[in-house]
C-alpha cells in the first residue's frame, strides 16, 4: 500500500517531493502519518503525508503537510473525504491545528473554494516570508522543449554569461556526497554575506542520502576551486533548485550563470516537465534587498507562479491562539 501511495504522489501533477516518503526521513524530528483515500474500485484518488510536532506547552501536537494535499483540488468530494480523514486522526494526537500550503495557484477559485468548504481557513498573506514553503516561485515550462529551445529564449546577456563561463574554463558538474563540506562553506559564506539563517551541515547530508537519486549535487569550478554549488531535487515531473552557495570569489566569471543553465539541461534529460527556481519573495517591490533574486532568474524567460498559500483547519481556537502568542516570543516557527 505505502509503495502504491508513493507511485500516486510521484506521478501526480501535483505531487512534490516534501509529500514524498523520503523527506519523512529528511524531517525526522517530526512522527509521521500518512492517509489516502479510494475509488469504488479501490484506485487511489488522494493522499496526504503529514508531519506531526509535539508542543508540550498546549498539550497536544500541530499537523502540517507541506505541499498536501495530493489530489484534484477541483473534485470537492476528494478534498471532503480527504479532510474527513485528517479530522479522525487530530483526535488520536490531540492536534490544535492543521496547516496545508497546496500546489494550487493564486487564481485557481474553485480549488480554494472546495478547501474552505471542507473546513480550511484561506490565510491569504501577502509578506514575502510569512509563509513555511514559498508563496511566489519562479518557473521554467520545459516539457517538450529542446535545449536550443530554451536557451535561445533566454535573456541575451544571460547566454553571453553562460559562454563567457565556458570560455574562462569553469566547468559544471554533478559531484558525490565527498562534496558537500564544499557545499556547505560555501553555504556560510553565502548565509554571512546575504543575512539568512543556515540549517546545519547535518541537515543537508541527511537530505541529500535520504532523497538518493532524486536529489543531485552540482558543483561549478575553476582551476578546481568549487565557485558555486546546489542542491537540485527532481520528483513528480519538477526539478526543483532547492538549496543554492556561492563564492565572493570570482564572480565576474559567472558560475551562477553556467550552474543554472547545467541543471536546467539535466531537467531536460530527466523528463521534467517544469525547472522550479524556487522562491522570489518580495518580486513586486523594487526597492526591498531581495529585489534581484527576482531580477536573476528573470532572465532565464520563465514564469512568475503565485501560489494560494497556506490553509488552516483550526482544532482548537483557544490552543491555537495561544501557538501563535507562544510562536511571537520564540520567534520562530515549529514547522
Amino acid at each position: 500500500m505505502m509503495n502504491d501511495i508513493e507511485s500516486f504522489i510521484a506521478e501526480h501533477p501535483n505531487g512534490s517531493f516534501t509529500q514524498s516518503e523520503a523527506w519523512e526521513r529528511v524531517k525526522c524530528h517530526f512522527t509521521h502519518e500518512t492517509l489516502s483515500i479510494h475509488d469504488k474500485n479501490g484506485k487511489i484518488t488522494g493522499a496526504v503525508r503529514i508531519h506531526i510536532r509535539r508542543i508540550p506547552l498546549l498539550g497536544g501536537t500541530v499537523f502540517y503537510a507541506p505541499r498536501g494535499y495530493v489530489c484534484d483540488f477541483h473534485n470537492g468530494e476528494a478534498v471532503t473525504r480527504l479532510t474527513e480523514k485528517v479530522i479522525q486522526l487530530a483526535r488520536a494526537y490531540h492536534a490544535c491545528l492543521f496547516k496545508i500550503d497546496p500546489m494550487i495557484e493564486n487564481n485557481d477559485s474553485q480549488a480554494i473554494q472546495n478547501l474552505v468548504r471542507s473546513g480550511f481557513v484561506h490565510a491569504d498573506t501577502k509578506n514575502g516570508y510569512d509563509t513555511v514553503q514559498c508563496r511566489n516561485n519562479y518557473v521554467l515550462d520545459i516539457k517538450n522543449k529542446t535545449e536550443d529551445e530554451i536557451f535561445s529564449a533566454f535573456h541575451r546577456k544571460y547566454r553571453y554569461n553562460i559562454r563567457l563561463a565556458r570560455r574562462h574554463g569553469l566547468e559544471c558538474r554533478i559531484c558525490g556526497p565527498e562534496m558537500l563540506g564544499s557545499f556547505y562553506k560555501l553555504s556560510k559564506e553565502t548565509a554571512a554575506r546575504d543575512g539568512f539563517c543556515l540549517r546545519s551541515e547535518n541537515y543537508f547530508k541527511r537530505m541529500y542520502r535520504e532523497l538518493g537519486k532524486t536529489c543531485q549535487l552540482f558543483v561549478c569550478f575553476y582551476q578546481n576551486i568549487p565557485l558555486s554549488a546546489a542542491l537540485l531535487v527532481t520528483y513528480a515531473g519538477k526539478s526543483c533548485y532547492v538549496y543554492g552557495a556561492s563564492s565572493s570569489s570570482h564572480r565576474e566569471l559567472m558560475p551562477n550563470y553556467l550552474m543554472q543553465w547545467e541543471m536546467i539541461r539535466y531537467a531536460i534529460s530527466q523528463g521534467s516537465d517544469l525547472y522550479d527556481f524556487q522562491g522570489i519573495p518580495y518580486y513586486w517591490d523594487v526597492t526591498h534587498p531581495n529585489y534581484g533574486v527576482y531580477r536573476f532568474k528573470q532572465g532565464f524567460n520563465g514564469r512568475i507562479l503565485d501560489y494560494a498559500g497556506e490553509f488552516d483547519l483550526v482544532f482548537s481556537p483557544g490552543k491555537r491562539a495561544l501557538l501563535n502568542r507562544s510562536l511571537k516570543l520564540w520567534g520562530r516557527n515549529p514547522l
